[in-house]
Formats: structure tokens, sequence, C-alpha cells
């Protein structure tokens, strides 16, 4: 069967994931928006020295700018989720970039370190936060097949914006000064709305062929057809005036879909996601300060994240190549497990070293466990909840991670200032990472491996995207059908009726010519007119 024209009465089919084409555009824009997202934060962090000495405060007092960034960024999920349904992906990007750019625009121009807070962090991170999920979401509604490897290579924006931003930070600071920076940062930012411009939405001209196969239905099935066209008319006209007033109103539309949580898989995903992140960041952060007490120079304690860096770059675009392949793809999740397994184990077996050689060794394989995990995070969780969901799950599952964020790295702080001992915060750190990756490969075999060998496994839909939009064409696509069976059940039962009643009159004509000796031939005329059956006109004439 080929593919359903709309020109002819059918209804078009859903849109599929082209898997290429305009998506390549849009997984350029999900690199940068997700490189910004991510580096962006860390890389304000070279002007705290230069707001120290304006502003008269502390390091703690400088770092929650980039605290309360990472905090919108993630607390904000289930916000950007309502305001994806709604209003879809491209606007959503468009206001965030905007937010994005004027809150580094606003902070150039700030007197005291709480006007830094409002601009820098709450409206520089919400902005990032309304680019970055919404980004996240058009991706999975361009690539099916090869989602995994665009996955892989919008999660590589992270270290390259990393490495590239810091060093411009700094440049900028030396020429312009932390005001100036923070200007031309915010220029910057405004790629995000560039980036948002280019999210086209698949589903865009859905509706208009609904409405176009509608109107081809009720054209096709109003067409006059012999002498009854009037009484077929009228009667089709009162029994779609019936059907519309049984018709069923049409369901609203789910800002957040709580749905979600039924799902087993999420559960586990949430739940493996949330001790992930509690130790996850910590190695990173408390890095340079280990070497440093270790007795390594500054600036080669410094190049340590550059090695992070560079390696994840590579790791995360190879690793999303690596889940691509078929023999993988089905089994994702346990790659995932082995990717937080080797993270973990990364960072228990570096709690010992004592020497730059055993740090650059440590970097090197935390790089490619890191990378692995950044590349199939996003994923899994696309591939448990599908991409109709994934704008809600995103959200709640960022949500749940930024309390997360909020409790791993301050506790390790703490413990390092209490202990005086480095040692134990890597242990901590990844136990509680080899935790998540034994509870989700443990909870994924018994839970849901075994629940599909039980149950029949259910077929999937294909989805067009997240968005309000694709839910808005769903519905129209099902009302159509509705409508069009509707209209098909009502010619059949006319013409039922139809044949009936020409039946019947042949039934009274034959017994008049049984009793007055024959039929005219005007009289067969007119009931052959008016449906009777040719056979018993010439059995009549020959009577």
């Amino acid at each position: 069967m080929g593919r359903p024209d709309p020109e002819e009465g059918q209804l078009p089919a859903p849109v599929k994931p082209p898997d290429g084409g305009w998506g390549w555009i849009v997984l350029l824009g999900c690199f940068v928006i997700t490189g910004f997202s991510y580096a962006f934060p860390k890389a304000v962090s070279v002007y705290f020295k230069e707001l120290m000495k304006d502003f008269h405060v502390g390091y703690s007092d400088t770092a929650w700018i980039s605290s309360i960034m990472l905090a919108m960024l993630y607390g904000t999920g289930p916000v950007c989720s309502i305001m994806v349904n709604q209003f879809g992906c491209r606007p959503v990007m468009l206001i965030g970039g905007l937010l994005a750019s004027s809150g580094m625009i606003l902070a150039s121009f700030t007197t005291n370190i709480i006007e830094l807070y409002l601009t820098a962090g709450v409206l520089t991170g919400l902005g990032m936060a309304l680019n970055f999920q919404p980004s996240l979401i058009m991706l999975g509604t361009y690539f099916d097949k090869r989602r995994p490897l665009a996955n892989g290579l919008a999660a590589a924006g992270s270290p390259v914006f990393l490495s590239s931003l810091s060093p411009l930070g700094q440049v900028l600071l030396e020429k312009f000064g932390w005001r100036g920076g923070f200007l031309i940062m915010g220029g910057l930012l405004l790629n995000c709305c560039t980036c948002g411009a280019v999210m086209r939405p698949l589903d865009m001209g859905m509706k208009r062929k609904m409405e176009k196969a509608q109107d081809k239905y009720e054209a096709k099935e109003m067409l006059p057809v012999g002498g009854k066209s009037e009484e077929r008319i009228s009667t089709t006209d009162g029994t779609k005036k019936a059907k519309k007033t049984k018709k069923k109103p049409k369901k609203g539309k789910k800002l957040l879909d709580f749905s979600i949580f039924s799902n087993r898989g999420f559960i586990i995903y949430t739940i493996s996601k949330f001790i992930l992140v509690l130790g996850l960041f910590v190695p990173p952060i408390l890095l340079v300060n280990y070497a440093k007490d270790t007795g390594v120079p500054d600036t080669e304690a410094a190049f340590l994240l550059s090695i992070i860096g560079f390696i994840d770059i590579f790791a995360r675009p190879a690793c999303g190549m690596v889940a691509g392949l078929k023999w993988v793809r089905p089994h994702v999740a346990y790659l995932f497990s082995f990717a937080m397994l080797f993270n973990g184990l990364t960072d228990i077996c570096s709690a010992r070293a004592s020497n730059y050689t055993g740090l650059v060794i440590f970097c090197v394989f935390f790089g490619i466990s890191y990378g692995m995990v950044g590349a199939l995070q996003f994923e899994v969780l696309m591939a448990i909840v599908g991409s109709q969901k994934f704008s809600s799950a995103i959200g709640l599952v960022l949500l749940i991670e930024a309390f997360a964020v909020l409790i791993g790295p301050p506790s390790a702080g703490r413990l390092v200032d209490a202990l005086k001992n480095y040692e134990v915060i890597f242990y901590l750190a990844g136990s509680e990472v080899v935790l998540s990756a034994l509870f989700l490969a443990t909870a994924t075999y018994c839970c849901l491996n075994r629940g599909e060998k039980k149950e029949p496994p259910l077929e999937k839909n294909p989805s067009a995207g997240g968005g309000s939009d694709t839910e808005e064409a769903e519905s129209d696509v099902q009302e159509a059908e509705e409508h069009s069976s509707d209209n098909h059940q009502l010619a059949h039962s006319t013409d039922n009726t139809m044949v009936a009643a020409s039946e019947e009159a042949n039934h009274v004509a034959e017994e008049q010519s049984g009793e007055g000796g024959g039929c005219p031939a005007g009289d067969g005329e007119v009931l052959a007119r008016d449906g009777c059956n040719a056979d018993q006109m010439v059995e009549r004439d020959r009577f």
C-alpha cells in the first residue's frame, strides 16, 4: 500500500522523524544550547576574583551565582514542560534566549551582589532552562533511528563550549573588565534565539491536511445519487445533527503529564538518576584542590580539568555511535549502567592517587566514563517514556535532580572541611555512583524484563514530538477518522433503506400484476427508475 493522499479523500499518515535533512540543523542548534547551558555557569567563575574586589564579598558569595544558574536550570523543569506543552518549543526557546541575554546585559550595570543574583543568576538561569529542555525535545522529534548518535553529538557541546568560553572570558576580563565581559557574554547568548528559530515543528501543516481530508469526505458523501438525492441529503443532515449532539467533547491539553509515574521504567530511572547526581559532580569540583594539596603546581592542577574536557569531547559522540548499533540499542539501559559503574570505580580507584601521573590517568578514565554518562542519560529517558511524553518526563526528572545537586557537592565540601581528607570524599562519591548503576541494572532486569516476558508487548505508536501541537494534530486525526467512519456507516444504512423500499415496491407491483393481468410499459419504466429489479421487469413484460 502506498502512502495515503489527502487529495483523494484519504487521511494523511502521521509525521515520522526524518533522521536527517533539517534535523541536522536542529542538532546544531541543540549542540549550541547544550554548550551554553552546561558550560556557561562554570565559565562565569573566571570573573569571581574581580567581583570579590568590587563588591567586597567572599568566594562563597560569588559562587552562589553559578549555583543559582544551575538551580534554575534543574529546578524549573516542570515550568518548562508546562510552557512547551502549552505554546510549543520554538516560542519558548525564543523567550528563553531573550531572558538569558537580558540577564547578563543587566548584570553588567549592577552595583551589589544581590542584583547579580537576580540578573545573572535568576534571569540568565531561567533563560537557559527555557532553551535547554525544548532543544532536547525537538532533537527527539527529528531523530529516531539515529537518535543515540544525535544525543551524543549534542552532548558534546558541553565540553567544547567549556574549553572555549573559559579562555574567552579571561581575555574579555583583561581587555574590558568584568562589566564589559558580561555585556559581550550577553550578546553571545542571543545566539540562543537563532537556535530557537530553527526549531521548526514537523507537524506544522498537519491540521490543514486534516481539514482538507474531512471536507473531501463530506463532499464525497453529500453528492446526489439517483432520484432519492433530496431524501438522502435530508436524512444525512438529520443523522449528522444527531451525531454532533452525541459527540464527546474534545479532551483538554495536559500541561504536565503525571501519568508517567505509572511507568515502572520511569520510576527506576528517576531513583537511579537521583543517586547518581549525588556523587557524579563531586570529583571534578574537588579535583583541583585535591591536586594542590598533594603538591601539584597551580597551573598543572588546572590543566587536569582540560584533560577531562578534551577526552569528554570524543567520548560522547563515540558512545552515541555505539548505543545506536542494532544489537546494543535494545539494551541501552544496561550500557548506561555500565557507564555509571565505570565512573564510580574510577572514583574509588583514584582515591589514593598521590602524584601527578596518577591524577592524569584518573582524568583520562574519568573523562571517558563521564562522557558516556552524559551521552546516554537522555537517550535512556527517551527510550523509556517515548518522545510524546518526554517533555513532561524531563521536566520532572530535572526537578528531582535539582535536590540532588543541592545536596551532593555542598555536603562533600562540608565533609572536606570537617575531615581534612579527600580520600573519604572520593570513596563516598564513587560508592554512590556504583550504587546507582547496580540499582538501575538490577531493577531493569527484575522488574521490566520479566514483566515483558509475562505480558505481551504493546505496539508502539509513532509520535511526532512532545509539544502540544502534536497532541492536537493526533486528536484531529482521530476525529477525522471517526467522522469518516460515521459518514460511511450513514451512506451504507441509507443504501440499505432504499434497497428495502425498492423490494417492497416490486412485491406490491407483482401482486397488482397478478390480479390485474399485467403491468403497463409506462409503469414498468417508472418502477425501473425507482429502483425496480431489471429481472422482475423482464418477467412482467413476458407475462
